[in-house]
């Protein structure tokens, strides 16, 4: 799937989140938190809340293209970035809790797609004009990650035991990977707007590889967290597509 504009970016996410749904994928997960995310996104532009709506609308199809290019790579033949391949290859995987599959999703779509979305957007110079546009998504995910913090909750009860083995709870997990990714990917961004295709390809591949090292400990994080893990994944639900259809209500509930 090649997406035009933002509403297809929509309806894209929309179509992964009901098939998941449908035969009970785990990779609606992500896909259900990336839709509500991008119809904010949608919703402010509308608003005018944005310097640049056109240049918005753009910025957020090439991001949305980024992840449909990785779950149809894995589709066709488990192929595509190695942080994506990381993500999607744990999805049948019963030891990895729904928060982990959230955080895997946040990591490879912001490490390492974010960036080269925002460059290819406004490539050179043009870069410091989207500044403000894209500080100004860091309010909306902020919105949006509390919303699904309380949706996640309700069907994990128990991950509140990570804030007291970990330091931290579900909440800061998320917020704190989102808010630090998202200003590595902007100080990314204006390395690939400067470089000749041949340097952004080097770039890019360099993001990759350390996304994928980060989602391997995502996947598999020190032993003083594995303890609540296990007490975690024995305690929330297993109902794949009922998880799937919380999560993607998550912001209806918060209005």
């Amino acid at each position: 799937m090649a997406a035009q504009n933002i509403d297809e970016v929509v309806d894209g996410l929309a179509d992964i989140v009901r098939e998941a749904a449908r035969t009970g994928d785990r990779i609606g997960y992500f896909a259900a938190l990336y839709r509500q995310v991008t119809v904010e996104i949608r919703t402010a532009i509308h608003e005018g809340r944005f310097e640049d709506g056109p240049r918005m609308d753009r910025f957020d199809t090439l991001f949305g293209n980024r992840y449909f290019e990785a779950y149809d790579a894995w589709r066709r033949d488990r192929s595509g970035p190695r942080c994506w391949r990381e993500t999607f290859g744990l999805l049948d995987d019963s030891d990895t809790v729904i928060v982990q599959h959230l955080i895997l999703g946040v990591n490879a779509h912001i490490n390492l797609d974010l960036a080269v979305a925002t460059a290819r957007t406004s490539p050179g110079e043009d870069i410091q004009a989207l500044r403000h546009d894209f500080l100004l998504i860091n309010d909306i995910l902020a919105r949006v990650v509390l919303a699904v913090q309380d949706s996640v909750d309700a069907v994990s009860p128990l991950l509140s035991l990570l804030d007291r083995v970990g330091g931290r709870t579900d909440e800061q997990i998320l917020d704190f990977s989102i808010v630090q990714s998202r200003a590595e990917a902007w100080h990314n961004a204006v390395v690939l707007s400067a470089q000749t295709e041949q340097q952004q390809t080097a770039t890019i591949e360099r993001l990759d590889v350390r996304a994928a090292v980060l989602a391997r400990l995502i996947a598999r994080p020190g032993a003083l967290v594995r303890p609540a893990l296990e007490l975690i994944r024995h305690t929330e639900s297993g109902d794949v597509a009922a998880v799937i259809a919380h999560l993607d209500g998550a912001m209806e509930g918060a209005e």
